[in-house]
């Protein structure tokens, strides 16, 4: 295995969407940054390699057997969809210069400082330019949303359920009305 990374670790840029790139973040992150030219290394269960290499990931860590931290180095721009320990960890792996971006809780100043590398939270609010930028890459075929399962709205409940278990795979859409 460590020739394959080795080769990973020389390309000029590289991305780790972090653990579950298989979710609904996570299949467009592979996806937005394939476009934007990343080298793509996603974490996710075995159960998901093959539809997370479908959406563009370069490498695949199957992280209920691997720990991404013992098998990644040196990379660019870390996106961390989990927090906690998971982002604790994602330090390690960082380049010196990198960055980690998370959409979960704001990266520790501290760590950021001692890797050498920036850390931003990022928390996206409605903007219509950005929802029409999507929407064309859509129908150029550049991304495809992947619906992983719908519900109607009296089973929110359920929704938020597969939601909190980790197990969702793609966006989880809620239908308001009659779908």
């Amino acid at each position: 295995m460590g020739n394959r990374y080795q080769q990973r670790r020389n390309q000029e840029r590289s991305i780790d969407p972090d653990t579950w790139a298989s979710g609904g973040v996570g299949s467009l992150a592979v996806q937005l940054a394939k476009w934007k030219g990343a080298y793509v290394l996603a974490t996710a269960s075995k159960k998901n390699k093959s539809f997370v290499q479908s959406l563009g990931a370069d490498e695949f860590i199957d992280y209920k057997s691997v720990r991404f931290q013992d098998v990644a180095e040196n990379v660019d721009v870390v996106l961390d969809t989990i927090g906690g320990s998971v982002q604790a960890d994602s330090w390690s792996v960082v380049k010196q210069g990198g960055v980690l971006v998370s959409i979960v809780q704001p990266p520790d100043e501290k760590k950021a400082k001692e890797a050498g590398a920036a850390g931003k939270f990022v928390f996206i609010q409605p903007d219509a330019e950005i929802l029409r930028k999507l929407a064309g890459l859509i129908d150029d075929g550049v991304i495809r949303p992947v619906v992983g399962a719908e519900f109607s709205l009296h089973k929110m409940a359920n929704a938020h359920e597969l939601s909190e278990s980790g197990r969702a795979r793609g966006e989880i859409v809620i239908h308001v009305g009659m779908p």
